[in-house]
């Protein structure tokens, strides 16, 4: 069942005079949170040499007397600990205010941590897209505008076929 998909309209208060909502959705929650899993597998296995690197950093400074040697590593160890887990922290806590539309006129993408901010781009300026699967039922839209639009990306869709049909259904009205 398409439950992610299903956001009340009122979500969307900053329509247009006359602009018609023909599709809305949401990321499903774990897609959207792990999106970046590769990353964080990274984060890992730089934290464990970071770690080790910090280790040897202290009994050097011990051993030589330049305390610097264990402050050395500090950045490397808190990026590393960003990627292992971090990143993800932040996607989870920043799904509540991610949504995505498709109106009649234009593509909205709706995020942000802290604060949602909105992104749109006029169907009119599509020029291309890609459906990128994640699953059977579940995918990412990436899409194009003319040069100087934003790319927007649609993470984690579950049932994307009908955004997709869309999008196509914009390009193809532009091509004609």
């Amino acid at each position: 069942m398409d439950t992610y998909n299903r956001t009340p309209s009122s979500s969307w208060p900053l329509l247009q005079a006359g602009e018609v909502l023909r599709w809305e959705g949401r990321p499903a929650p774990r897609c959207y949170t792990f999106r970046q899993w590769r990353h964080a597998l990274f984060g890992l296995v730089l934290t464990a040499i970071c770690g080790i690197w910090m280790a040897m950093g202290v009994q050097q400074a011990a051993e030589q007397g330049w305390p610097w040697l264990a402050w050395v590593p500090l950045p490397f160890l808190g990026y590393a600990l960003w990627l292992a887990a971090g990143q993800l922290i932040a996607a989870r806590l920043e799904w509540p205010r991610v949504a995505y539309a498709v109106t009649d006129r234009r593509l909205i993408l709706r995020r942000g941590l802290l604060s949602a901010r909105e992104v749109s781009l006029p169907l009119e300026r599509i020029t291309w897209f890609r459906l990128q699967p994640s699953g059977e039922e579940l995918g990412s839209l990436r899409v194009h505008g003319e040069a100087g639009d934003p790319v927007l990306i649609l993470h984690c869709i579950e049932y994307p076929r009908r955004p997709a049909e869309l999008l196509e259904q914009a390009i193809r009205s532009r091509e004609s």
